[in-house]
Formats: C-alpha cells, structure tokens, sequence
C-alpha cells in the first residue's frame, strides 16, 4: 500500500478484556457510515454482537438520536438481549425540526419512544455550536435541550449528553434546569478543570476512542482529574474509532484498545479498571 492510500477495511479484532465491559454509547443503526436513515439488518447487528462479546464487550447502549433511527432502537432492544436503548433529537436535529416547524410533533414521539421500559437513555441531546452557529438555530437547540432534561426527569430516565464546543452553555442549561439524577457527557471533549466541575455536581463523563489519540493530552489530563467511578468508556461507533486505527469504521468490539489506553494512563490495574466500569454501567442504567 502505498503512502498516499488509506486503509479503510474492517479493523482486526483486538485482544479480549480480563472482565466484561459495556460500550455505554453506540450507533447500530449507523454501521454501514452513509448517514442517517441507513439502518442496518438483523444479521449485521448480530454479527457485531457476537464480535464485542468475544472480546468481552458483552452488552451495549445503542443510541438512536433521529426519529427513523429512535424507532428502529426501540425494535432492536425487543430483539437483542445484549442492548439497551436511548432516544433523542440530536441538537442538529432539532436545528432542522424547528426549522420545519415539525419540533413539537418530534418531540411528542421521541417522549412515546423514551417510555419503553428498554429505554433507560435520554440521548444523546445537548448543544453543538460547531455545525450550528446561527441564532435560531442555537435557540432551537436549547429549547430541545431543556425539552429532554424535563424528559429524562419525569421518566426517570439517565440523560447523555452531546457537547460539541459548547462547554459553558451546556453547564448553564444544566444548572438553570437542574441536571437528572444520573447525567453523562458522551464522548467527553472537556479539559480537566471541566471534568472536575462536572464530577463535583455527580455527573459522568464517557470517555471514547478521542482519549487515545495523539494530540488529546488534555483529555488524559481529564480522565486522571476526576475519579474512576465517575467514568464509563464508549465507541460512538462507527465514529471515533481508537488508535492506532484512526480514520477507519469503528465497533464495539474495539472498546478493549479504549479500556487499555484508560487503565495505562491512570496506571490501574486493567481487571479493576474494567470492575469499576461495569458496576458504574449498571448503577447508571441498570440491569439489563
């Protein structure tokens, strides 16, 4: 191969975990990397099931954060065992809901789909200031937000966070409405005075792939800042994917190159890191 191309083929399947781990954030119904909408088949996902378990990556949260991909999510937790679900309107969403006119009646299905008892996500919601920069459309964004907090309080629900270059309002809209029990920031992308704070207040940070990359010091300096049981680990799949295969399709089944990066940076022993990341799984989600 030479320099100029780039491998973009199926990632080898890395050495198991010493203890089962949970990918606390993942998109099934994006696998196949074209886009929203592309919902995968039955078989696939029983594939990539069967490739994370071998690897002791035994259970999932599948994440579906637009109306086609929210109702499929509801189907494959009633079929796969090894899932459970979250539903949102991702902040890009509701950008183009309100945009619409249509975020009410998005909104009445999302709180339909958020009720079903395999559902223990409200998520991923929260701001993007990088695609959406416009006033309306970050007026739309935090309408959404606040609309999901409420959500995941009244149903009792655990919150995960989408926080792309909006740290400070994120923090804002979280103190202003009063955070749920149990809130995540997915995919963390915080330094570690943010990490701190949002351990200080109970909250959770998910680490994913972005932890072991090059040029992502200050996000190791967040993992060390706040304490083990604050942390959960995640894909994005089939986004982010870990070094040293950055750039190529992600799955859950790579979460063990994530679990070793975090334990050597915190110089854990690689059993109690993965101990403490599934009880803290299950104390935000339950059982599954």
């Amino acid at each position: 191969m030479s320099k100029k191309q780039k491998d973009t083929g199926p990632v080898p399947v890395p050495e198991a975990l010493p203890l089962p781990v949970v990918d606390n954030h993942t998109h099934l119904d994006h696998v196949r990397g074209t886009g929203v909408g592309d919902l995968v088949d039955d078989s696939s996902v029983e594939n990539l099931i069967a490739q994370a378990v071998s690897v002791n990556v035994t259970r999932m949260v599948q994440i579906g954060c637009d109306l086609p991909a929210a109702r499929w999510t509801v189907g494959a937790v009633e079929r796969f065992p090894q899932l459970l679900g979250g539903v949102a309107l991702h902040p890009t969403e509701a950008t183009k809901h309100a945009a619409a006119g249509e975020l009410s009646q998005a909104f009445e299905e999302i709180e339909k789909l958020a009720a079903h008892p395999r559902v223990r996500v409200v998520g991923e919601t929260g701001l993007d200031h990088y695609w959406v920069d416009d006033s309306a459309g970050k007026a739309a964004q935090e309408e959404s937000f606040r609309w999901h907090i409420d959500l995941a309080k009244r149903l009792g629900k655990a919150l995960q966070i989408h926080d792309r270059d909006a740290h400070d309002d994120v923090i804002r809209v979280l103190d202003s409405e009063g955070a749920p029990e149990k809130t995540v920031f997915h995919c963390f992308s915080g330094d570690a005075a943010m990490a701190r704070l949002a351990a200080d207040r109970g909250w959770y940070l998910s680490f994913a792939g972005t932890v072991t990359f090059r040029n992502a010091a200050g996000l190791r300096e967040a993992l060390a800042a706040v304490p083990l049981e604050q942390v959960m680990v995640e894909t994005d799949a089939p986004y982010l994917t870990p070094m040293p295969y950055r750039g190529r399709p992600n799955a859950s089944y790579l979460v063990p190159l994530t679990v070793r990066a975090m334990a050597g940076e915190l110089g854990r022993d690689l059993s109690e890191v993965c101990a403490v990341l599934s009880s803290t799984t299950e104390t935000v989600y339950g059982p599954w």
